[in-house]
């Protein structure tokens, strides 16, 4: 049974050209690391012209070609930070409430509470965060709108406090490409993790849709020493 409920990363990839962003949490096969991944689409020129660079406690997005960025509000954050040996992934400034409520004492969950989904209408964006914990536990969230009422927001939480061994957990911002584009429905899939990280990392890439993907970070963290591997890849090379 456990098969039906289970994914391949390929497949929901190469069948969905625009999940919008997206991430991923898992566990190695061998059970001795954690898998984060997180990526970015775009359809327009503003949301194209990004590339991930590398800061000294994560990643931040900046324009490619500074001359085209029109709007940063949205665009422009730290999808990654690392703090007291969490790390902290987001599709937006949601990272920052998160490291804050974290450096107060406060929890994940508290922080995001504060928050909603983005004010990009028609689409209203859903905010997706995630939060690993230095033992490899876990937890994936989602703030959304109504279908029916888009100015009315939801929140979903996941918590995984036991990662198993080849298995991951994925979470996107659209369930499809569309006019609004209609945000992600039902728990984060659980997907196989199989491949070293250069490999993972090439799976990853070479699946995402060739005109629509931006960017892309993958890391693996290894529990034993806290060390960590990471690999970026941006459709724009400068």
């Amino acid at each position: 049974m456990l098969q039906n409920y289970v994914f391949h990363i390929e497949d929901e990839l190469r069948s969905n050209a625009y999940p919008g962003r997206g991430i991923i949490l898992g566990r190695t096969p061998d059970n001795k690391k954690d898998v984060v991944a997180y990526f970015i689409m775009g359809r327009s020129e503003n949301s194209r012209n990004r590339v991930f660079v590398e800061t000294e406690d994560g990643i931040r997005t900046e324009a490619f070609d500074p001359s085209k960025m029109t709007d940063p509000s949205l665009i422009i954050y730290h999808p990654v930070r690392v703090f007291g040996g969490k790390t902290i992934v987001t599709n937006g400034d949601q990272t920052d409430t998160i490291r804050d409520y974290l450096a107060e004492g406060k929890s994940y969950f508290e922080a995001l509470r504060t928050r909603q989904f983005e004010p990009d209408a028609p689409n209203y964006t859903s905010r997706i965060s995630a939060l690993v914990n230095e033992d490899g536990s876990y937890a994936l969230s989602i703030l959304k709108n109504f279908t029916s009422d888009r100015t009315a927001n939801k929140r979903f939480f996941y918590e995984y406090d036991k990662p198993v061994a080849g298995l991951g957990h994925f979470i996107h911002t659209y369930m499809c490409d569309g006019d609004p584009l209609p945000p992600f429905r039902g728990e984060p899939k659980c997907i196989r993790i199989e491949y070293p990280i250069h490999e993972f990392a090439e799976l990853l890439w070479n699946t995402l849709n060739e005109q629509n993907k931006v960017s892309l970070f993958v890391r693996y963290i290894d529990l034993e020493t806290g060390k960590t591997e990471t690999v970026i890849k941006n459709k724009h090379q400068k």
